[in-house]
């Protein structure tokens, strides 16, 4: 650390942090290597399984299969953001992380964190179309109007935490260099900052709700439309059929939106590091590898490619 005169204030500029981790306890620290290190390897298996076999299978090129490919590249783009630093803390003990590595792991995963929860979203609007308007799907929802949605909801997942990394790079820490956390995120970050936060927190705040709230709205007002559609159809295995096409998703979307609005639509004052631990765990692991489970057991489809793309391998 180093520390440096400006006035009459006492500033610090770190060159390292330290991640304590999920526990203090180091009885724990081998078995939770080796829980975490295969769950890292069942999250990379599946998530690259499903976009091989998508991208093998012609038929499957539609935009609902297009979608989920890009599911799967935020899913391994963002785990292995953070897991292998986890697993190197638990097997090492080497808990540090450099000033600049930590920025760019908060900045990777919130990016990543923002582009999923668009993709979701325009995967909500894919199912409306798909049963709301089958007769118009060509129309409404091409394979370019699908690329259209994907780029954006990139673009847009790149560009929002951008504010977030050059102002808390920009923040001094001199209260503590030790991130109460297993990865670099905001708000952990935050509370051992000596500066003022009011800034970051706003822009947190404003621009969680903005994208989070559109992302949502579209959501709830999709599947509005789709669970009164589907009531509608007489026969039931019409109804079994057409359930069971967003189910997936739907399923995926609860768990993903709901641990993210209850980490970060707060203000850092209601930070309580076991509890938030516990649900940053539940998307940042459980649901990239509900993934690729939900959509190959729930999806005919699905199943069947990764059968093809099995006996390949055989």
């Amino acid at each position: 650390m180093f520390i440096y005169q400006n006035g009459s204030a006492l500033h610090s500029y770190l060159t390292e942090f330290s991640i304590k981790g999920l526990s203090d306890i180091p009885e724990l620290q081998f078995p939770a290597f080796i829980t975490f290190m295969l769950i890292y390897i069942i999250i990379i298996l599946g998530n690259t399984s499903i976009f091989i076999a998508i991208s093998l299978n012609s038929h499957l090129h539609t935009p609902m299969y297009m979608f989920l490919i890009h599911l799967s590249i935020t899913d391994i783009v963002y785990t292995s953001t953070i897991l292998p630093k986890l697993l190197n803390v638990l097997i090492t003990n080497n808990s540090t992380i450099s000033f600049w590595g930590c920025i760019y792991q908060m900045y990777i995963f919130l990016a990543m964190a923002c582009t999923e929860v668009l993709i979701l979203a325009a995967m909500a609007y894919d199912r409306y179309v798909a049963i709301c308007h089958p007769l118009h799907y060509i129309g409404l929802m091409s394979m370019k109007q699908s690329t259209v949605l994907a780029a954006a909801a990139w673009s847009i997942g790149f560009i929002d935490p951008s504010g977030h990394a050059v102002l808390i790079s920009r923040l001094s820490f001199c209260a503590s260099h030790v991130i109460d956390h297993f990865f670099c995120d905001v708000i952990p970050l935050l509370k051992i900052s000596c500066s003022d936060t009011y800034l970051v927190e706003m822009i947190n705040y404003i621009e969680g709700t903005v994208i989070l709230s559109s992302a949502f709205i579209l959501t709830l007002v999709s599947y509005i439309f789709i669970i009164s559609t589907i009531t509608k159809i007489k026969s039931s295995e019409g109804r079994r059929k057409a359930f069971s096409t967003c189910s997936s998703h739907l399923t995926c979307v609860v768990i993903f939106y709901g641990t993210i609005i209850c980490l970060y639509m707060r203000p850092t004052t209601s930070y309580t590091p076991k509890q938030d631990k516990f649900i940053a765990l539940l998307y940042a692991i459980l649901v990239p590898i509900l993934n690729p489970v939900i959509y190959s057991l729930k999806n005919r489809e699905m199943k069947l490619a990764l059968i093809k793309f099995k006996n390949k391998l055989v």
